[in-house]
């Protein structure tokens, strides 16, 4: 049981849950972009932070950003579609996985290596499928809003969803009060192009600030 209590997978879980907000970067940010990022979250303060493998130098930039914080924030890796991109996110320092999609060898690969592996699921029968393949932790994706999550909770209030996708400071504490244990966010924080340092570390706070004012849903 002690051992259990400390597995990296649950402590992972836990961080989510704590935290609530994970900042995506995708597209094509430079090195010096994604560092700059990574110092306005760290600022905010937002210290959990996903780059998706579709990223310019996306492993690169992973090693980077654990190597420059290290404890002081999460670094995970996104978009991760195949088992080879497990074992090579895990090896530049990803500290949890998270896929648009659920794949079986990617999940085995990822729960191989003791890493939080976050599948992306839209029907019943796929998070019925996450959870036996040991993801009770998912990412509902594409998410169609509050309303859609309401729904696939009521059936399945054992599993713990992160939407993604479309959730702004607008609507996130609607989320959360919608049984979103966290969320992912994605272009309404960060943006294509160069962002502004002040710009970001606004936006995070204004999220995490309505994200935490909408409490928490029994």
């Amino acid at each position: 049981m002690a051992q259990a209590q400390s597995s990296p997978v649950l402590k992972m879980k836990e961080r989510i849950r704590q935290e609530g907000l994970i900042a995506i970067v995708r597209g094509g940010f430079s090195l010096e972009e994604v560092i700059m990022v990574g110092d306005a979250l760290l600022a905010a303060p937002l210290p959990l932070l996903e780059v998706t493998l579709n990223t310019t130098g996306a492993l690169s930039a992973i090693e980077s950003l654990r190597t420059r914080f290290g404890d002081h924030m999460v670094i995970g890796a996104g978009t991760v579609r195949e088992a080879v991109q497990a074992r090579e996110a895990v090896a530049a320092g990803a500290q949890f996985l998270v896929a648009p999609n659920l794949d079986l060898p990617t999940v085995e690969e990822a729960l191989s290596r003791d890493t939080l592996m976050v599948p992306g699921v839209f029907t019943p029968t796929e998070i019925q499928r996450a959870v036996q393949a040991g993801c009770s932790m998912v990412k509902l994706f594409p998410c169609l809003g509050t309303s859609y999550l309401k729904a696939v909770r009521a059936p399945l209030s054992d599993v713990e969803f992160i939407p993604t996708g479309g959730v702004d400071a607008v609507n996130i504490g609607k989320f959360r009060q919608a049984g979103a244990v966290a969320v992912g966010i994605g272009s309404s924080l960060v943006g294509p192009g160069i962002v502004h340092q002040g710009a970001l570390i606004s936006k995070a706070r204004e999220l995490k600030r309505n994200w935490e004012a909408a409490g928490s849903v029994a």
